[in-house]
């Protein structure tokens, strides 16, 4: 399940902003290129009020997973034949509607059938890396050689991929483990999972999780925005970039094996700062050694800190905080920023500075107008480190949950 659910992700992101920002692509403007990457987020703020409340309160996880697969999959797939935006952003959107809940969904599903979510998850959501680095490498083949309008047709064969990966995993789907919807608990008046579930943000420390993750997902997805063109520019073969910003995930692998023994270790704040600060580490590398092409490889394994110690580690907590019967909502919350809010505020934040922060690099005919990549990535240094500092002094979670997870403050 998981391989299939991040193969899907993996296969059409990486790809998209170059596709739409060159000449020989679909040469969309900058604001037509932030309202498509802006589909995830409108998914992301929907899904948290409907999705994700039928899939805590009305229908089996593994249906779910399967209908929702099955649309989402003839929409991206159809986007291999489209070139005007009005029909690539309507079909973008109605991939992102039903694609970006499942994630909630996969998670729930995933824990309801674990014995220990702790020490389990990490290895189970593994799978998605791998999906990741599959759905990765073999346009490092496809994209061999080839430059201007030849590299973007078949680059264009990333949605056609992603969406026959939708399909089989629609069908897969329907063999998962039954998984039947939560009734609200028994005495209790709210019968909105996703508002049950908003309650909880009264609980201070879950309210400092939210900022958090908040400024973190603004950090993590600005690096998808801004990482492909920055590996373009400071002298990368267009085939070997999405091998190279795999590298991140075959890292991933490594740590998510280990992300149970480090929690068991070093508790929750304490894993969780080390993953924001991964993000400082990489971006701090891109700004001060931009064309140490050896070091900017290298320097791609700690994408799997920044995301195994952070966000899987995020995932893990909301299961084990948050009650039963409000999980998926919950996971949906978190997911709001981390696939909604934080990804459309990494779109308006990294494209304007990246049209706006330029400089003119060389003279005479080997001049070339460039973005100002010290600065840009300076940004997000300072956003992950003022993260970090404000979760070590402001997160305190319990350090006993109960099985039940927490009761959300009555007033």
């Amino acid at each position: 399940m998981m391989v299939l659910e991040f193969f899907i992700w993996g296969a059409w992101l990486p790809p998209l902003f170059h596709l739409m920002g060159a000449e020989d692509g679909l040469n969309f403007t900058a604001g037509q290129q932030t309202a498509i990457g802006s589909c995830f987020a409108i998914a992301s703020v929907l899904g948290i009020f409907f999705s994700n409340q039928f899939a805590d309160r009305n229908f089996a996880s593994e249906k779910f997973m399967a209908f929702s697969h099955l649309v989402g999959g003839l929409a991206v797939g159809a986007l291999y034949w489209v070139k005007d935006f009005p029909t690539f952003f309507a079909l973008l959107l109605i991939h992102s509607l039903f694609y970006v809940p499942t994630i909630s969904v996969a998670n729930s599903l995933a824990f309801a059938n674990m014995k220990d979510p702790a020490k389990e998850f990490g290895i189970v959501r593994m799978g998605g890396t791998i999906g990741w680095i599959l759905a990765s490498w073999p346009f490092f083949f496809l994209l061999q050689g080839k430059t201007g309008a030849e590299q973007i047709n078949a680059e264009r064969l990333a949605f056609l991929v992603a969406g026959i990966a939708s399909l089989l995993l629609a069908a897969f789907s329907l063999t998962l483990p039954h998984t039947p919807p939560k009734r609200a608990v028994a005495g209790t008046e709210e019968k909105l999972a996703w508002l049950e579930a908003m309650k909880l943000l009264r609980v201070p420390f879950i309210l400092v999780l939210f900022i958090v993750t908040f400024i973190d997902a603004t950090i993590h997805n600005g690096y998808f925005v801004t990482a492909f063109s920055f590996l373009a520019d400071v002298g990368f073969k267009g085939e070997h970039i999405m091998l190279i910003m795999s590298l991140g995930q075959v890292a991933e692998i490594a740590t998510m094996l280990v992300l149970g023994t480090v929690l068991a270790k070093f508790g929750w704040r304490t894993t969780m700062i080390m993953g924001i600060l991964g993000h400082a580490a990489r971006y701090a590398v891109f700004a001060f050694f931009p064309n140490n092409l050896p070091v900017l490889v290298v320097v791609q394994v700690l994408h799997g800190i920044c995301y195994a110690f952070f966000f899987a580690t995020v995932y893990i907590f909301i299961d084990a905080a948050f009650p039963k019967d409000v999980r998926a909502s919950a996971q949906g919350l978190f997911n709001l920023l981390i696939l909604g809010l934080g990804d459309l505020a990494a779109k308006w934040l990294f494209i304007p500075l990246m049209n706006s922060w330029k400089v003119t690099v060389g003279t005479g005919e080997q001049a070339k107008v460039m973005i100002d990549y010290p600065k840009l990535f300076l940004v997000p240094v300072g956003l992950a480190l003022f993260a970090a500092v404000l979760l070590a002094l402001a997160f305190r979670p319990p350090k006993e949950i109960s099985a039940g997870g927490l009761a959300a403050p009555p007033h």
